[in-house]
């Protein structure tokens, strides 16, 4: 009888320490920080040296496609002896361990949910820098996909209702409810909202198949399109204005010549897409931002969907708010 009571409590015990180990593994605390902020857990002499140089140069590199140079992610930089806490909540963290066979490691959700870790190890100072040389795309895209990530986990939470885009275009796209429609049609979608010293504008369109060919002209292609869409509906505040000579001024959205586009290609729902980022300005007015475009081939339906997002937000960082377009283009369902 004994020996049953003895082994009964052992399976309590066992199943208490069970659910308790459960539990634990469960729970996570809420990650936090800045979006476009990066953690860098790392000694101050190795910060203050070429390791911290290297480390510096891959995450602060300027943002391309914007009128002011502006880095990549705001660093921080956390000493491993105080590294606890609060600080261990940040949603991206890049730490580099010495002493370790040299080695990248990205873990996910160790000390908060949603949170990516990026660890270096390496027995040298060159072994981190060799890390941080060989995998800076990596680390890069790591870093830039969990932003946009949270910032489309942010969106979901005041989702728009508009319904038509759906409808007319066949397609979903997420973005905040604040967004609203500037200007609509069968096959265009203009939405827009004010921010802090500005606007930001949004646009959805579909183009005919035949409208782009796949060659070296591609890129000259879309910026031609994108030139004729801002000639037809994104008109400038002295449009229309009459001149003391007689003459009426003609005011719109063109892609600036001199700021290089940059093009490249990339796959938005699955689908293979071209990227192109630069600088937008008005023709006869001093108004201009950045803009990121992309143009995803819809076999299926036989068509090209354009989706653009643009800013003017004059004497502000624009990193961020490009950053919310990224978010909102990217999360684009074709039917």
């Amino acid at each position: 009888m004994k020996k049953i009571l003895l082994l009964a409590l052992l399976l309590v015990v066992m199943s208490c320490k069970d659910k308790k180990n459960e539990t634990t593994e469960k729970f996570f605390y809420d990650s936090s920080g800045n979006i476009n902020h990066v953690s860098v857990v790392i000694d101050n002499d190795l910060w203050d040296g070429s390791v911290g140089e290297s480390i510096r140069n891959l995450l602060t590199q300027t943002i391309y496609g914007l009128p002011q140079d502006e880095p990549m992610f705001t660093l921080s930089q956390i000493p491993p002896s105080v590294f606890s806490g609060f600080v261990t909540r940040n949603r991206t963290i890049l730490k580099v361990e010495m002493n370790k066979a040299p080695e990248i490691t990205i873990k996910e959700n160790v000390y908060a949910k949603p949170q990516k870790v990026i660890v270096l190890s390496g027995k040298t100072k060159q072994d981190i820098i060799d890390l941080v040389t060989e995998n800076g795309d990596k680390i890069v895209e790591t870093f830039k996909a969990m932003e946009i990530a949270e910032r489309q986990r942010q969106i979901a939470k005041s989702p728009h209702k508009i319904t038509q885009i759906k409808e007319k275009l066949g397609l979903t796209i997420q973005f905040p409810s604040i967004y609203e429609i500037a200007k609509e049609t069968d096959n265009f979608f203009w939405l827009r909202k004010d921010i802090t010293t500005g606007h930001s504008h949004l646009m959805i369109y579909e183009l005919p198949y035949n409208a782009i060919k796949r060659n070296d002209s591609t890129v000259t292609q879309i910026i031609k399109i994108r030139d004729s869409i801002g000639q037809a509906y994104f008109k400038g505040r002295l449009d229309g204005t009459v001149k003391a000579d007689g003459t009426t001024i003609s005011s719109y959205m063109v892609t600036e010549d001199a700021y290089t586009p940059f093009h490249g290609e990339t796959i938005i729902d699955n689908k293979p897409a071209f990227e192109t980022k630069g600088i937008w300005e008005l023709t006869n007015d001093f108004m201009g931002g950045p803009f990121v475009n992309y143009t995803i081939e819809d076999k299926v339906n036989k068509r090209w969907v354009g989706v653009e997002g643009f800013i003017f937000a004059p004497s502000v960082e624009k990193r961020n708010y490009m950053l919310e377009l990224e978010a909102i283009i990217k999360s684009v369902k074709i039917e």
